[in-house]
């Protein structure tokens, strides 16, 4: 761990915190948005908790993590899709808030909240069983395929994971308006496995036979 590592990602903890209060508080009108809170909560305490954890154990992947950078254009139309369908469902569900269109019972936001942090552990889990996972798409040195735990019932459990972390957030915001915005996501990450398998049957030894062995992408017995 170096100073400089520990710095960048306190840096980019507190810019993330501050652009989604800002995007939720700012248009809700109010610092009196409880649901706004609870989102917040269970986003970033887990987030820093793990951030502190790779940043002991696996100092090298939190690096990676923080410093990746898209390098395909196909995939930095997908990350600037995702970027917008975010902005767009929080700002909605900031308004939804503030005006009263139609605000979900309380007890939705933590059934949700629960789900939310159900996904946190699928992603957790799936950190600590692929040692290679990138937030870019790209093949790396020594790579190799992981076909056992969650890998051995999905070919992308980290797709798992945020689908029902992304889900859950509009829930949790008691906004429908911004779940059908988030719903976007599903095509979105279609379009980024398309790309990425595409990258991996070409770069990654052994992916061909493991797509013929786990079938599923995202959802067991579904897709």
């Amino acid at each position: 761990m170096t100073l400089k590592l520990f710095f960048s990602a306190i840096a980019k903890f507190l810019i993330g915190l501050a652009v989604v209060g800002l995007l939720i508080f700012l248009p809700a009108g109010t610092f009196a948005f409880p649901q706004g809170w609870l989102l917040i909560g269970i986003l970033f305490v887990p987030m820093f908790c793990a951030g502190i954890v790779m940043m002991v154990k696996n100092p090298e992947l939190l690096k990676k993590r923080l410093n990746a950078r898209e390098k395909q254009g196909e995939q930095k139309t997908v990350l600037a899709l995702s970027g917008l369908m975010f902005v767009a469902a929080f700002v909605v569900a900031g308004l939804n808030f503030r005006f009263g269109w139609f605000v979900l019972p309380v007890w939705v936001s933590f059934v949700a909240a629960c789900l939310f942090l159900a996904g946190y552990v699928l992603y957790a889990e799936v950190l600590r069983e692929n040692v290679y996972l990138s937030r870019t798409v790209e093949v790396q040195e020594n790579q190799k395929v992981i076909d056992t735990g969650l890998y051995g019932v999905v070919r992308h459990p980290m797709y798992m994971s945020t689908l029902v972390m992304f889900l859950s957030m509009p829930l949790v915001l008691g906004s429908l308006f911004s779940l059908a915005i988030m719903l976007g996501y599903i095509p979105i990450i279609a379009l980024r496995i398309k790309n990425e398998e595409k990258v991996l049957e070409e770069g990654l030894e052994g992916y061909t036979e493991y797509k013929k062995k786990v079938r599923k992408k995202v959802i067991p017995f579904v897709w």
